[in-house]
C-alpha cells in the first residue's frame, strides 16, 4: 500500500477532520489547506471539515479563505491534517497533538516525523502539487474552487515556475488544474497588482538593500520601522525578501526583520544551498529557501558571516 492510499484510506475512517498548517501562512499553506478543504467537502460531503489557524490576509480571495472555530472537544474524536509544515513548533492549532489521530503532507527538506503518518516530499515545488498529485493519483474530483486554492499555492512557492524546483512534473499537474476554469488574469491581479503607495514602499526597501565583503546581499528592519509602515511582519520579512531575487552578481540575500524580541530572518539563494545555516540558528525549510528565528544582532552579523563563507569556499 503507498503511503497515499494509506492517507486516502485514514481520512475515510474518520467524520471530523481539521485541517492545520503552519503560522504567518503563505499561499502554498492556505492555497493547501483551502484546496484540501474543499476536495473533503466535494470528495466526503458526509464529513465535517474545519480549518484553523490565522487570517488568510492578501490570500482571502480564494472561496471558502475564512478560518474556523474550533471548541476543544472535536479534537478527540477528529483527524487532524497538517500541511506545508515542516516543524511541529509552527502548528498553526497545537491542538492537534489533542486529536485521535494525524497525517500530515509536507514539502520541506525531512527533520523529522510528528504525525501518526508524515508524507513529506521535498522533490516537490509545492505542498499543493503534492497534494494535486495525491487527489490525482486517488481519483478524488477536484472541481473549480480547490483547483484555484491548489494552483496559488503553486505559483506561489514556485515563483511563477521560476525557480529550479519547478519540473515537468510541476507544469503538467498544474495544466491539470488550469483544465478546471482558473481564470489567470483574475488570479494574477489579487497576487501581484500594486497600488502606488506598495510601489513607494517597494522602492524604499530597495534603497535599503546592503553587501556584506562576501557579496551577500541583505536587508535589516527594525521594529520601529515596521511599525511606521503600518504593514505586518510577515509583509516586511516574506514580502521583500523578493526584491533582491534579480540583481546581477546576487547569489545569495537575506532579510532580517524585528519583531519583538526577536528577529526573522529569511534566507534565498539562486545557486546554493543555504538550508544548513537556518538549522544551524535552529531554523529550516528548503534547500534554497529557508529561515530561522534570531535572538540579537550578533547572530545576524554571524549568520551573514556563514552565509558569506558558503560563497568563499564555492570559489576556492
Amino acid at each position: 500500500m503507498t503511503d497515499y492510499q494509506k492517507a486516502l484510506n485514514l481520512i475515510r475512517q474518520y467524520d471530523t477532520i481539521v485541517l492545520h498548517r503552519h503560522n504567518s501562512p503563505d499561499g502554498d499553506a492556505l492555497g493547501a489547506q483551502i484546496g484540501l478543504k474543499h476536495i473533503l467537502a466535494d470528495n466526503f460531503p458526509e464529513k465535517k471539515v474545519f480549518m484553523t489557524g490565522d487570517a488568510a490576509g492578501r490570500y482571502a480571495f480564494m472561496d471558502g479563505a475564512v478560518m474556523d472555530e474550533v471548541p476543544d472537544e472535536v479534537f478527540p474524536q477528529a483527524l487532524s491534517i497538517i500541511l506545508d509544515c515542516g516543524d511541529a513548533e509552527l502548528v498553526s492549532d497545537e491542538r492537534y497533538t489533542k486529536a485521535a489521530a494525524s497525517l500530515r503532507f509536507d514539502h520541506h527538506l525531512y527533520k523529522g516525523d510528528f504525525t501518526d503518518l508524515d508524507i513529506v516530499a521535498s522533490d516537490f515545488e509545492s505542498c499543493c502539487g503534492l497534494l494535486t498529485d495525491f487527489a490525482l493519483s486517488e481519483g478524488l474530483r477536484i472541481l473549480q474552487p480547490a483547483a484555484l486554492a491548489l494552483y496559488t499555492g503553486m505559483v506561489t512557492d514556485s515563483g511563477r515556475f521560476r525557480y529550479d524546483s519547478t519540473t515537468p512534473r510541476t507544469l503538467r499537474l498544474a495544466a491539470e488544474l488550469l483544465e478546471r476554469g482558473i481564470d489567470t488574469n483574475a488570479l494574477y491581479l489579487q497576487l501581484y497588482a500594486a497600488d502606488i503607495e506598495e510601489v513607494k514602499r517597494l522602492a524604499a526597501f530597495i534603497q535599503k538593500i546592503r553587501f556584506t565583503e562576501g557579496g551577500v546581499a541583505y536587508l535589516y528592519n527594525t521594529k520601529e520601522e515596521v511599525a511606521a509602515l503600518g504593514v505586518s511582519t510577515f509583509d516586511v520579512s516574506r514580502g521583500m525578501i523578493g526584491i533582491m531575487a534579480d540583481l546581477k552578481g546576487v547569489d545569495i540575500w537575506a532579510n532580517f526583520t524585528e519583531e519583538g524580541e526577536v528577529i526573522y530572518a529569511e534566507l534565498r539563494s539562486s545557486l546554493y544551498n543555504i538550508n544548513p545555516v537556518a538549522v544551524k540558528y535552529g531554523g529550516g525549510g528548503h534547500m534554497k529557501a529557508s529561515g530561522a528565528t534570531l535572538r540579537s544582532r550578533d547572530e545576524v552579523t554571524a549568520m551573514l558571516k556563514d552565509l558569506d563563507e558558503i560563497r568563499r569556499s564555492s570559489h576556492v
